[in-house]
């Protein structure tokens, strides 16, 4: 080989050794950057002619194993869906309270129970029936305030479901503003890996929302689709449409003044097995918002029917005219099973029993109907109220199982099955968080090795240090040339 030759291989192996050590503190700097793919110099023999000169750097390469990549995004958004039903289903659970807390609905029924209990004993007893009023009063009040709460969680829900279609058709543009960066590069010659990085993370946030399949195309871009078939970007990104703005209420859901979901201007299920978008926390904002909050607030309002109806019998209180609400009303008026959506919420207190509202507290002895006081130690009203509150009777509404049942029991069966959503949705949610950490953990292990990238830097340096040995020799051998 002559002079020249070495010369050009030595000079080729400093350049390749200069990028090599480059990469090397790239990914040790990156080492826990999300996204971030360890970076290996790609290599090849020079040649000119016939003969080698030395070697040529022809691109830098990701390390990704991308079966492992797709499987941590599927389990990042079961992960995100699971979580996402959790939080509605614990808070519905602390709404509704337990049995040993004072301020649930079951301490609120046994509260009236007890009071109605006391001025039975004690009819004359001013504090005891105004005891009865209130205690009355805080049940009426704690059902309308779970109900309120189930709306306010729809709301959550509504509002989560805009960020995350806002989020998605960001994410969608950014992605083919990186593919055409990818291309280009690529097709330059340039190194595209940061831009890959970012492709990267960007396509994680999606993965979040929506479960994703990505697809590498021949030019560097990539196509994504979701497990169900829809395509979310090939070439040109997909957009979808939703209507944020609708105020929710018991009265709408999903097609009766809520906003359902298009894809490219089109209707798209959002449940069932036609959705195509099941899967991640866009799937799951949905569910909470026109399924489990929907069928929180109808138990609600057969709790709320019920207690109406227990109490509006007409032989619980023979001085009401036909017609005329019991002690529990539709907001002041008589109970009609056609509008009972939302009843929880318009669920008060008969005015005529309450000195707040005109009333006098003395009708929770003599009668709703009464128009004047009786016999002060009268109790046949006042036990009869408590058997109505303890009796047996079937829930006409809500989705319970068959059978008759307490008051107290029907809250306790409501408390159960608030109870047993929330620890099925805790176990999944922590089955998903735990089988994401898992790839996680080995996606990690597969990452950068700050041990083997130092290593690999040593070797990096006696590369370099030798080539500079052979630039040197050769520069003395042409120095003595010279001076011959």
């Amino acid at each position: 080989m002559s002079i020249g030759g070495t010369l050009s291989s030595a000079l080729s192996g400093l350049t390749a050794s200069a990028k090599a050590a480059e990469l090397v503190s790239s990914n040790i700097a990156n080492a826990t950057t999300p996204g971030y793919a360890r970076r290996e110099i790609q290599l090849t023999a020079r040649t000119v002619g016939t003969q080698g000169q030395g070697v040529l750097v022809v691109g830098v390469r990701r390390s990704v194993d991308l079966p492992l990549l797709g499987d941590r995004r599927l389990s990042q958004s079961t992960a995100g869906d699971a979580d996402t039903r959790a939080v509605f289903l614990r808070r519905l659970e602390q709404t509704i309270g337990t049995p040993d807390q004072a301020f649930s609905l079951n301490g609120r029924v046994a509260a009236l129970e007890a009071a109605l209990t006391e001025a039975g004993s004690h009819p004359e007893s001013e504090p005891r029936l105004s005891a009865v009023l209130g205690t009355a009063k805080a049940l009426a009040s704690q059902i309308g305030a779970a109900s309120r709460d189930v709306q306010s969680a729809r709301t959550v829900a509504n509002a989560e479901i805009k960020n995350n279609v806002d989020q998605l058709n960001t994410a969608l543009e950014r992605l083919v503003k990186l593919n055409v960066q990818v291309r280009r590069g690529s097709g330059l010659g340039q190194d595209t890996a940061a831009f890959q990085d970012q492709r990267q993370q960007v396509v994680d946030q999606i993965a979040k929302i929506l479960p994703i399949r990505e697809v590498q195309q021949n030019d560097g871009s990539i196509s994504l689709y979701t497990p169900r078939g829809a395509v979310l970007l090939d070439g040109i990104p997909a957009v979808f449409g939703f209507n944020g703005s609708t105020s929710v209420n018991p009265y709408v859901t999903n097609g009766t003044g809520l906003s359902g979901l298009t894809l490219n201007g089109k209707p798209i299920a959002t449940s069932g097995e036609k959705s195509v978008i099941l899967g991640g926390t866009l799937g799951a904002n949905f569910a909470v918002r026109d399924e489990l909050a929907v069928t929180a607030q109808a138990q609600l309002d057969a709790l709320a029917r019920d207690l109406v109806e227990r109490f509006s019998d007409p032989g619980v209180d023979a001085t009401r005219e036909p017609g005329d609400p019991g002690l529990f009303t539709d907001a002041g008026a008589t109970f009609d099973p056609v509008t009972e959506v939302g009843l929880s919420q318009r669920l008060r207190l008969n005015a005529a029993a309450d000195p707040a509202q005109g009333g006098a507290l003395w009708r929770l002895r003599e009668g709703l109907g009464a128009t004047t006081p009786g016999p002060v130690g009268a109790t046949a009203l006042l036990t009869t109220l408590r058997a109505t509150l303890t009796g047996q009777r079937e829930p006409a509404s809500g989705g319970f199982m068959a059978g008759q049942r307490s008051f107290s029991t029907f809250t306790s069966d409501l408390l159960s099955a608030a109870a047993t959503g929330r620890l099925s949705a805790d176990g999944e949610a922590a089955y998903a968080r735990t089988r994401l950490e898992t790839f996680e953990s080995i996606e990690a292990q597969n990452g950068v090795d700050t041990d083997q990238e130092m290593q690999a830097l040593l070797q990096i340096e006696q590369a370099y240090a030798a080539n500079a040995k052979v630039i040197q020799m050769a520069g003395e051998m042409i120095q003595r040339l010279l001076d011959i």
